[in-house]
């Protein structure tokens, strides 16, 4: 049946979604913020998805183009000024709320240092490893 068929593909493309470098997620900023247009994609598409013959399985197909407003990289990638991929040692680990602490403590806990560019899982946080290089953003995500 074509359209078992079609629906076995869609679930396929979103489990693998990017190579495992992409993933649905309507929050951003090291997950304090949230997007309320990737949030309403998502919603549109759960919706749409209660009267599947009718919509995304019927004339209304397009419909799964708005979860890719909440489509975001999971990867940690440095480049330099010309735009070009810079290996820089990167501290990978359990993301810590720091919120109203003095000083400089430490935002990452359990870290492993590695070489960018690389993958964060959804409670990872990352810093720069050295004083060697300075981060655009404070928060090193995606």
């Amino acid at each position: 049946e074509p359209s078992c068929l079609f629906l076995v593909r869609v679930s396929q493309g979103l489990i693998h979604m990017g190579k495992g470098l992409l993933t649905l997620s309507p929050t951003h900023s090291d997950r304090a913020l949230l997007s309320n247009v990737a949030l309403a994609g998502l919603i549109i598409t759960a919706f749409a998805g209660l009267d599947m013959k009718h919509t995304i399985l019927g004339k209304y197909h397009y419909m799964l183009y708005f979860l890719f407003v909440a489509a975001q990289p999971r990867m940690l990638m440095t480049v330099d000024e010309e735009g070009k991929p810079l290996p820089v040692a990167v501290r990978v680990g359990q993301a810590v709320d720091v919120v109203g602490q003095a000083g400089r403590p430490k935002t990452i806990t359990g870290f492993q240092t590695h070489t960018t560019p690389v993958l964060l899982s959804v409670g990872d946080r990352a810093e720069l490893a050295s004083e060697q290089y300075i981060p655009l953003t404070p928060v090193l995500e995606g």
